[in-house]
């Protein structure tokens, strides 16, 4: 088993990751860009399985002797700033190491590091995540991964020590158009439950009831299961905010249009989800979507 492997950010998703390799008993160096949550991390990790834990000061010193590195942080520009930014870990990834990208990027992004690392001599896998921080603290996320073969193969089974479906969807690039199939999903039924909650409340019948029905039918989801009763509570303070929702149908939207094909119901729900943004929701989860019509 491989044993030394980086992760590069600890927000939400990144922190129970890092978490879940460590109690995995890998020994895992942790880079922050604000150096508190990283010593936060390690007092949480660092007498988990075989210890040895430590955090670094730069992406570049967290890669050094590596078999794997993990991101997982905002967007394309911070992903630039961790891998071929000054002081970044492309630097100093060890030959025959693989770098996985779990952030969600563009997929020319993706293509672009991949070339990059094959010229440095390492491997990389785009592999952004489904599951949400709930999904990460549990080890139930979903990835999506594109890449070789050979690079997937090395990575697969740290992956699984926290996500309940890997899969290799195709070559660099492919996990992220994958991700962005996700989201178009996502976006559509949330709004598509807003606006029943929304008909069912105004209608006057007890929305609650009416979910536990019909969730056991054809209009089951999982934002039915796990959102649907915060959402008519008027509850949003927790799980995927908006802010990353616009950015990732930003993506979305982006890779349409290259594609020269129309998204008309992404575009809708991009619209609304910036209704919600000036509502003050940026940092609400996405199913703040019924805020539009509830407030």
């Amino acid at each position: 088993m491989t044993e030394n492997v980086a992760f590069l950010g600890l927000g939400v998703m990144g922190y129970p990751i890092a978490g879940h390799l460590a109690e995995a008993r890998y020994k895992v160096t942790v880079y922050n860009r604000t150096g508190g949550r990283a010593r936060g991390w390690l007092r949480e990790y660092g007498a988990t399985g075989k210890g040895g834990h430590k955090a670094a000061e730069t992406p570049r010193e967290a890669a050094l002797g590596a078999d794997i590195v993990f991101a997982c942080v905002g967007a394309d520009k911070d992903v630039r700033s961790v891998t071929i930014g000054l002081e970044g870990a492309f630097s100093s990834i060890k030959e025959g190491a693989v770098f996985v990208d779990h952030t969600t990027t563009s997929a020319e992004l993706a293509k672009e590091l991949a070339i990059e690392a094959e010229k440095r001599g390492f491997g990389f896998v785009d592999a952004p995540l489904s599951g949400g921080q709930a999904g990460a603290v549990a080890g139930q996320l979903t990835v999506m991964a594109g890449g070789a073969e050979g690079a997937f193969g090395k990575v697969e089974g740290a992956i699984g020590c926290y996500a309940k479906m890997v899969r290799l969807l195709g070559p660099a690039g492919a996990g992220q158009t994958a991700k962005m199939v996700n989201q178009i999903c996502i976006a559509g039924i949330v709004q598509g439950l807003s606006e029943a909650l929304h008909f069912g409340l105004e209608a006057g019948l007890d929305m609650e009831a009416v979910v536990a029905v019909i969730s056991n039918g054809a209009a089951q989801s999982w934002q039915m299961d796990n959102r649907a009763a915060t959402m008519i509570r008027g509850e949003f303070d927790f799980g995927f905010a908006v802010d990353w929702m616009r950015k990732d149908l930003g993506i979305v939207l982006g890779e349409a249009e290259r594609l020269g094909i129309d998204l008309p119901l992404t575009k809708l729900v991009d619209g609304f989800y910036a209704e919600v943004q000036a509502l003050g929701g940026a940092r609400q989860d996405t199913s703040s979507l019924i805020r539009r019509f509830r407030e």
